[in-house]
């Protein structure tokens, strides 16, 4: 009895874990026959601020029930991104929604978030506490989000990067510190 009572009581711990932002709510007004009726669209962005995130969209007659669907897709679409020393991106990068492009890079400790609206929402979920953005083009919430998602999906550590050229990480870190040394060389 008392072992069931720590188990719901472990799963909701993980159910909590999920960080939940609200970044958009537009009312939608759909024309019929007998005048107008309107819904409420919710764009919800989830993350467990360790590197996973995900985004939803949700449509109903309430808020409440529009936001519990977008929490619910959201949950669903979550995607794993690399991040250097749980606390930035990589390696600078852009991305591309429709009119929405963003670009996103990454900063030394102590800069913060620098970015607004969506972005940010996404930021903080996603566990990044160093990076600097800017969204050109399109302000709509939706395809700066879906921009957002492109760059990041776009991201490769180094691990990754060795995997795929069959090398070890040591070499692709020191080769570019080497190639930064000799740029600066070059420069003097």
């Amino acid at each position: 009895m008392a072992q069931q009572a720590a188990d719901r009581r472990n799963k909701t711990e993980k159910k909590d874990e999920l960080v939940e932002r609200l970044v958009h709510i537009n009312r939608v007004a759909k024309t019929v026959k007998g005048g107008r009726t309107m819904s409420f669209a919710a764009v919800v962005v989830v993350g467990d601020q360790k590197g996973r995130v995900g985004y939803g969209t949700g449509k109903a007659s309430e808020v409440p029930e529009a936001i519990t669907k977008a929490t619910n897709e959201a949950k669903k679409n979550m995607v794993r991104i690399p991040l250097r020393e749980g606390r930035t991106l990589h390696h600078d990068i852009a991305g591309r929604f429709g009119a929405g492009k963003v670009y996103l890079r990454t900063a030394p400790a102590g800069t913060g978030v620098i970015a607004g609206g969506p972005m940010r929402a996404i930021f903080e979920v996603l566990g990044v506490q160093d990076v600097v953005a800017k969204s050109m083009g399109s302000n709509n919430p939706y395809n700066m989000i879906k921009a957002t998602f492109n760059a990041l999906e776009g991201i490769n550590s180094p691990r990754m990067v060795a995997a795929k050229r069959g090398k070890k990480v040591g070499d692709i870190v020191s080769r570019r510190e080497n190639s930064n040394a000799k740029m600066a060389i070059e420069e003097a």
